[in-house]
């Protein structure tokens, strides 16, 4: 896995959990998780027509 050794990982995830702290690891993973699904989602997506209607602008009537 890129080259990287199982105490290599293993002392990224000690660094890791010192900066961060072991409580907020979750939510960094659950926030990273949902940034790949909206990733995914708006590039596998048709593109959405926008069919609000304009709004007149009282000057094109002149």
């Amino acid at each position: 896995m890129f080259g990287l050794g199982t105490q290599e990982l293993l002392i990224i995830l000690v660094i890791v959990i010192v900066l961060f702290g072991a409580t907020r690891l979750p939510q960094i993973g659950r926030g990273i998780g949902e940034a790949i699904k909206n990733f995914k989602k708006a590039t596998s997506e048709k593109e959405e027509i926008d069919v609000t209607p304009k709004k007149e602008n009282p000057e094109d009537k002149k």
